[in-house]
């Protein structure tokens, strides 16, 4: 599956904007409906195309929808359709057509949190020693590493570091999205995202901890401290950059349309 996502990252990033057939009525008229994670850029794009769509709770459960039948289509991130759909998958009669958009990936924080900062750091560091690509090419998303800049941290007077460290836990908002944060067949959350997350707490000297949370609600859930940074492939959307403090982008993406194989 890892040479087969890189394969499908590496030409895919080549491709131009291609919308062919997207939103077009289906036989007999009908439009096509669309499954989507509530609160996604995937949401994002199906709204900005006036698509008509489902809302669900995560991407696995938009996949679902296509496998069942329930809706025609779905939008989900490139990255998880190259480990999810396709020979030698969870769902090898699933395919994918249209790529939609262009989109980097990006941890968010608290508003004004030096914990970006410090993940910036750790990034950088992760970059120039190899162990960045290492992590990537463990996960088959290596085509789509992006170059990170020297960065130093840089501590604010009410800290968000030292809060963590002081209370011995860096809480990862995430939800199930291979290759990012997935589980191992011991339970244990895995990933390119999962892993840098694990290393990042490593460094600060606390214990990881992640939570599934509700993607429509991850602004509230950093505001109110439930967890500490949403780090799941996140898109850099404007919204997000101004509700969250974000680092710097780690990874391309692209919004892709999934439908049945033909």
């Amino acid at each position: 599956m890892k040479k087969k996502l890189a394969m499908l990252l590496s030409v895919t990033m080549l491709m131009g904007l291609a919308l062919s057939g997207c939103g077009s009525a289906k036989t007999g008229g009908k439009a096509m409906v669309y499954a989507v994670e509530a609160g996604s850029a995937g949401e994002e794009v199906a709204q900005e195309k006036n698509f008509e769509y489902n809302a669900v709770a995560s991407q696995a459960d938009a996949l679902m929808e296509v496998a069942s039948g329930t809706s025609d289509a779905a939008i989900i991130d490139l990255l998880m359709a190259g480990a999810m759909i396709g020979e030698g998958t969870s769902y090898p009669n699933l395919t994918y057509t249209d790529k939609l958009t262009t989109e980097e990936y990006g941890v968010g924080c608290r508003k004004g949190s030096d914990l970006a900062s410090y993940i910036n750091a750790v990034l950088a560091e992760s970059y120039a020693d190899g162990s960045l690509k290492e992590t990537a090419e463990k996960y088959g998303v290596q085509e789509s590493l992006l170059e990170q800049a020297a960065c130093e941290y840089t501590a604010s007077a009410d800290s968000d570091v030292t809060y963590i460290q002081g209370k011995g836990t860096l809480i990862v908002g995430i939800t199930e999205f291979a290759p990012m944060d997935y589980t191992d067949e011991a339970g244990q959350w895995i990933g390119f995202d999962a892993d840098m997350a694990r290393k990042v707490a490593e460094k600060l000297g606390v214990e990881a901890q992640f939570v599934i949370i509700d993607w429509d609600n991850k602004i509230m859930e950093l505001n109110s401290k439930s967890i500490d940074v949403v780090w799941n492939g996140m898109t850099l959307t404007e919204d997000v950059k101004a509700a969250m403090e974000c680092t710097n982008a780690y990874c391309n993406n692209a919004q892709v349309v999934v439908v049945p194989a033909k």
